[in-house]
């Protein structure tokens, strides 16, 4: 039987793929507190720090099912994977949305990390029907759904917040299932059976990318900077919806466009401001002002005394969102040109290690000083210790680089201004 060509359906259920992975994250945003607390009958202080838990559910799932799945696709094939995590994803949304106790939404998120992790078969999709001339911009199609999902997420969860907090779950699984559909028709494997490889577990680690890097010590300390950075970022979508609810009042709409108003300004730096500064600051300097931009942002949460502030500080990612992308390129010339991959690995297992800490660590801090029980009440508790980890995250920057030895060690190779998956 002959094998069916991918046809341009393909890259379009990709990216959707992608896109409905994360904005399904950013939906629930909104509407989570106040289903948390319906369904616990605790405090927003109380209901913050179950959130935190779910959030470190989720990131622990996919951080350790990404290199699961990629590797089950070398062997099983991309579309039956991906084909998987959409149909898991609608799911978990159903999982949700029924839910009568805290504890189904643990199983949901459970799901949903296992379903989220699926940009691994969705890049490797990507790779085997590109030419290598075109593969640029066919990764660029699925990068930009990154940022579109996480611009209309929030959005359109503030908006269904209104219909009760359980409507944006069933409307996602609504979507996710229709796209498991759509690609059940028109999506073709795109790995040929004589090309594939067993499944071995010992090449499904997560962690081993980042033991390579001990070989380059600039690399492995500015690697260091942006797991603090990364670390201290986790505190808006942990904490954003609790803390500007119980700050100030919030709707869940006001949420979802903050949200949404927080991505716009993030894709546009990357688009624009981000052109404009690295061929004249360098990507050494656009790093280090971005990372100190963002820590005064953050300090401007932590002691906002009116919601319009908290707007007006998400100015600040204008240039705190070219942190990730100016140090991808940074680090790209410091790595052989054969070892790029291995470094795009290396940052994306800190991302999924900084998606595991980080949501405890703050939502603990939001509860902790925001609850009446407090010894000081400090509700922007968590968005200063952001500011003490994305500040230390930039001294230690400054200090790895600093050297001209660190600027002269760069071998040729192509940079490049991508973020990891989920990274902003």
């Amino acid at each position: 039987m002959t094998r069916r060509a991918p046809g341009p359906h393909a890259i379009v259920f990709v990216a959707l793929t992608v896109l409905l992975d994360i904005m399904g994250f950013g939906i629930i945003m909104p509407v989570l507190p106040r289903l948390l607390v319906e369904l616990t009958g605790k405090s927003l202080s109380h209901a913050a720090i179950d959130g935190g838990w779910l959030l470190f559910v989720y990131a622990v799932t996919q951080f350790l099912c990404a290199p699961i799945l990629g590797n089950l696709s070398d062997r099983f094939g991309r579309r039956v994977v991906l084909l998987f995590s959409v149909g898991a994803l609608g799911v978990d949304y159903l999982v949700m949305g029924f839910a009568p106790a805290l504890a189904w939404l643990f199983v949901g998120r459970t799901i949903a990390g296992m379903a989220g992790a699926s940009f691994t078969p969705a890049y490797a999709y990507v790779a085997d029907i590109t030419p290598p001339e075109k593969r640029a911009q066919s990764f660029g199609v699925v990068s930009a759904a990154f940022g579109i999902g996480f611009i209309i997420g929030p959005a359109i969860g503030g908006l269904l917040g209104g219909l009760g907090p359980r409507a944006p779950f069933f409307v996602a699984a609504g979507i996710s299932l229709t796209n498991w559909i759509y690609g059940f028709f028109v999506l073709p494997e795109s790995l040929a059976p004589e090309k594939r490889r067993p499944f071995q577990w010992r090449r499904a680690n997560p962690v081993g990318t980042l033991m390579q890097m001990r070989r380059h010590p600039v690399v492995l300390g500015v690697l260091g900077g942006l797991f603090l950075w990364l670390v201290g970022n986790q505190v808006m979508p942990s904490t954003w919806a609790f803390y500007t609810k119980l700050r100030f009042g919030w709707s869940e709409a006001t949420i979802g466009a903050s949200l949404a108003l927080a991505g716009i300004v993030m894709a546009t730096s990357q688009a624009t401001l981000l052109r404009f500064l690295v061929p004249r600051l360098g990507e050494r300097r656009t790093a280090l002002t971005g990372i100190a931009i963002a820590t005064i942002g953050n300090l401007g949460y932590a002691t906002a005394t009116a919601g319009w502030m908290m707007f007006a500080w998400l100015g600040t990612w204008f240039f705190g969102s070219m942190v990730m992308p100016s140090s991808n390129a940074y680090l790209s010339h410091r790595i052989s040109p054969d070892a790029q991959g291995e470094l795009q690995g290396a940052v994306a297992s800190l991302f999924s290690f900084g998606a595991i800490l980080g949501p405890p660590l703050m939502t603990q801090l939001f509860g902790r000083f925001s609850s009446p029980a407090a010894p000081v009440h400090f509700p922007g508790a968590a968005f200063a210790a952001a500011a003490l980890l994305t500040g230390s995250a930039g001294l230690l920057y400054w200090v790895v680089t600093r050297e001209p030895a660190a600027e002269m060690v760069a071998v040729e190779a192509a940079p490049s201004l991508s973020p990891p998956p989920g990274a902003s």
